[in-house]
C-alpha cells in the first residue's frame, strides 16, 4: 500500500490543493529520504523559488512537475503527503516539508520511513531509475488486450507474480491482483503461459474495471491509507476477495482460502478459482 488507485487518487487531490504554489524553501528531517541528489542541502537549495505545476503517476510513483524540474515521489508503504498552515503543529514521522511563499506547506509523513524522492531535469526521469524499467500503465488507452498478451507470453511464472511485478504492468498491488483474478475466476497459482484466450480477456477486463471502479471512491483505505486530504477511500467495501479468508465467497459460499504467492499473502476461492493442470 498504497497502489495504484490510492497514488492516482493522491496524484488528483494534490493537483487541486498545491497546483500553482511557489516554493519558498524546503526542510528535510530524515536524509534517506532523498535519493536524488544524495546532498540534502542541494536538493532544497535546487527546489527553492520553484512554482508547482501540476502532479502525475507512473504506476505507483507521483510526478510533481515544477517550473524547469520533475520531482519523482514513491510512497512505499505508509508514505502520505498533507497540506497544512505553517502555525500548524508539525506531527510526529513528518520528514520533508516544502514551505510555500502563501504561508501554506506541503508535509511528507511516513511512518515507516521507506518512501523516496528523486530530483530530474524535465524528461530526465523516465531515462533513469525507479521509472526507467516500469511496464504499461492498466488504466492508459495503450494497455489493449493485445499488448497484455504479448506481455505475458511465455511466462511460466505464477500468474499473480506476473501481475505484481511492475517491469510488465504497473500499479497492480497485491489487493489489485487478488480482486482482479477472482473478478476473472483465474486461480492465483495458474502459470501465465497456460491461461487461454478467454482467460486473458477476461483477465484483461478485471484488471481495467477494478482499478478503475477503486479510483472512482478513492482507492482502498486499509492500514493507514488517506488521500492529500485526510480522507479515507472507500473500495475496501467493494472488496471481494481481499482479506476475506474463511469467509464465505460471495458467489458460491465457499470458505475463501489463504495461501502465500510471491511472499505476498493471496485470497482466493478454491471452487470460482480452480487450479488447471
Amino acid at each position: 500500500m498504497p497502489e495504484l488507485p490510492e497514488v492516482e487518487t493522491v496524484k488528483r487531490t494534490l493537483n487541486q490543493l498545491v497546483k500553482g504554489k511557489v516554493i519558498d524553501r524546503v526542510s528535510v528531517h530524515l536524509a534517506r529520504i532523498i535519493q536524488r541528489p544524495d546532498d540534502i542541502d542541494q536538493f532544497a537549495w535546487m527546489l527553492a523559488g520553484h512554482t508547482i505545476e501540476g502532479v502525475e503517476r507512473r504506476g505507483k510513483f507521483l510526478r510533481i512537475l515544477l517550473d524547469g524540474l520533475v520531482l519523482v515521489s514513491h510512497l512505499r508503504m505508509e508514505g502520505r503527503y498533507g497540506v497544512y498552515q505553517s502555525s500548524d503543529p508539525v506531527e510526529k514521522h513528518t520528514h520533508v516539508i516544502f514551505h510555500f511563499t502563501d504561508g501554506t506547506e506541503l508535509r511528507y509523513k511516513d511512518v515507516r520511513q521507506f518512501g523516496t524522492m528523486h530530483l530530474f531535469q524535465p524528461g530526465e526521469e523516465f531515462q533513469l531509475p525507479p521509472l526507467s524499467k516500469l511496464g504499461l500503465e492498466p488504466l492508459d488507452p495503450a494497455f489493449t488486450l493485445e499488448r497484455f498478451k504479448e506481455t505475458l507470453k511465455g511466462k511460466k511464472t505464477k500468474i499473480k507474480a506476473v501481475l505484481l511485478n511492475q517491469a510488465y504492468i504497473v500499479g497492480i498491488g497485491n489487493i489489485y491482483v487478488d480482486e482482479s483474478l477472482f473478478r476473472a475466476g483465474i486461480h492465483p497459482e495458474q502459470p501465465a503461459d497456460t491461461l487461454t484466450d478467454g482467460q486473458l480477456e477476461a483477465l484483461h477486463q478485471a484488471i481495467v474495471a477494478t482499478l478503475a471502479e477503486s479510483v472512482e471512491v478513492g482507492g482502498s483505505s486499509i492500514k493507514s491509507y488517506v488521500n492529500g486530504q485526510g480522507e479515507m477511500g472507500m473500495f475496501q467495501h467493494q472488496l471481494k476477495i481481499y482479506g476475506r479468508q474463511s469467509q464465505p465467497c460471495v458467489n458460491c459460499g465457499t470458505a475463501v482460502e489463504k495461501t502465500v504467492v510471491g511472499g505476498r499473502g493471496t485470497h482466493f476461492c478454491p471452487s470460482c478459482q480452480t487450479l488447471k493442470s
